[in-house]
């Protein structure tokens, strides 16, 4: 893993913002979770252009926070792993994926222990 140990305080400390956050933002109508399970996009316009078609594709989102972009991303046929430092938004990704039926992959570490985490996956 990552030798930040200067950093781990703030890391600890961001951690538990984004727990907190986490079950802030899956009851707020900002994120509409209701509206996303009934099929409704949370993606971009500017992204899904840009992206085009992912049917198939690997897809490594970072900072996924509780999932719901991978997940869209994952109904549109990408391979999805989604990675964030929050254990709580991690949970709800996880949860949210099984509800729905998909096949997406989350992962909680920091995005700097990415690649070292990723090669025991």
């Amino acid at each position: 893993m990552i030798a930040m140990n200067e950093f781990n305080e703030y890391f600890s400390a961001n951690k538990h913002l984004w727990n907190q956050r986490t079950l802030v933002h899956r009851d707020s109508d900002f994120y509409n979770l209701a509206g996303f399970k009934a099929g409704e996009t949370v993606l971009t316009p500017i992204e899904l252009n840009e992206l085009g078609d992912v049917k198939g594709k690997s897809l490594l989102h970072l900072q996924c926070h509780f999932g719901m972009d991978s997940l869209d991303w994952a109904r549109r046929g990408a391979r999805v792993t989604g990675v964030d430092l929050s254990d709580e938004a991690i949970k709800e990704a996880e949860a949210l994926n099984k509800e729905m039926g998909l096949d997406a992959r989350f992962v909680c570490c920091n995005v700097y222990d990415t690649s070292a985490v990723m090669r025991f996956l």
